[in-house]
């Protein structure tokens, strides 16, 4: 992890007055939207990288990705001086894709979602042999996302509980873990988006195999329809709670976020609070963290997400009505 400390932002952590009194609870927001490449997903991809042998990162690297993981994996490949592929939803918000390109890599644009994409990626690994680096199912970067939970419990000891967003299941795997090791007592809460409950069906009915038929959600950041083999092991054993959230919520999540802490954050970054704002009723907790994930959010769909913010009515969904889907 040392080496972490010296190649990632320790992202600030934000209060908001008016979501403590909104809440009833102190509220400590995680702002990985400040970090290299706008999002958490530059930690694991960084450990990852920094742990593979010069022979692995010669041969190039190569992942699938809806957006961050890409940038993550592109700029540590960069630093590395490793060549990287990344094959990417057709849907992907072109922001992301450029930027993408930015940090080097080479981008492949295939499929409607991210498992197309993926099936891909593997096959270019089978041709070429490059190194493969998964975007969540994968214990380096569950480790280097666990990183995240570490800095909050060094500064905000007294924390609680800590709420976060969960696609395949990476980011919550490593945070759960590595808090749990710090503070045994604390709670993990994941968050999905009701359109992609991929994770969630798999922690309520035990199913090792759950494949959503489809995922469409404007937090394409965890539109994942199937959970990783490894993930959903850890998120059993050390996560306490999922919810999930309506796309009216994560976009009324997204509008609160920019006005109150003047961040701009995705989709899948809201998601946490998004659940905080709409089941905070049943959330026990004094001193709650909140993981934003992402900010690298397409600005031509702002008119959008604000006419959706405005369908919000906090009504929530219960465990039944998505397993039931």
């Amino acid at each position: 992890m040392e080496y972490l400390r010296g190649n990632v932002h320790k992202t600030p952590v934000v209060t908001s007055q008016t979501t403590n009194e909104k809440t009833g609870k102190k509220v400590y927001m995680k702002l990985e939207n400040h970090q290299k490449t706008g999002a958490f997903k530059y930690r694991g991809a960084s450990y990852k990288l920094s742990r593979l042998t010069p022979a692995q990162l010669e041969a190039g690297v190569v992942t699938a990705s809806a957006g961050n993981h890409a940038q993550g994996v592109a700029l540590a490949a960069k630093k590395l001086n490793a060549v990287a592929t990344i094959f990417m939803p057709e849907g992907t918000p072109s922001a992301k894709v450029e930027a993408t390109r930015g940090y080097g890599a080479v981008v492949k644009l295939v499929g409607q979602s991210f498992q197309e994409a993926y099936t891909a990626s593997l096959e270019h690994k089978k041709l070429t042999g490059a190194t493969y680096v998964h975007p969540f199912d994968d214990y380096d970067i569950m480790a280097g996302q666990g990183s995240i939970g570490v800095e909050m419990l060094e500064e905000i000891p007294q924390l609680d509980t800590i709420i976060v967003p969960i696609g395949g299941g990476g980011l919550i795997s490593g945070i759960a873990v590595a808090a749990k090791m710090i503070k045994p007592s604390i709670k993990i809460i994941g968050v999905q988006a009701a359109n992609a409950p991929s994770m969630f069906k798999s922690y309520y009915t035990k199913d090792d195999h759950v494949l959503l038929d489809s995922c469409s959600t404007i937090a394409e950041g965890i539109a994942v329809k199937q959970p990783g083999e490894l993930t959903q092991q850890v998120v059993r054993q050390y996560v306490d709670e999922i919810y999930c959230v309506s796309e009216s919520e994560i976009a009324y999540a997204m509008i609160y976020l920019l006005e109150r802490t003047k961040s701009l954050v995705e989709g899948a970054g809201a998601s946490a609070l998004a659940a905080l704002l709409a089941y905070n009723d049943k959330i026990d907790s004094e001193h709650t963290g909140v993981i934003v994930s992402g900010g690298n959010l397409d600005l031509g769909k702002m008119g959008e997400i604000q006419a959706l913010s405005l369908k919000s009515n906090h009504k929530t969904i219960t465990k039944e009505q998505i397993t039931a889907l």
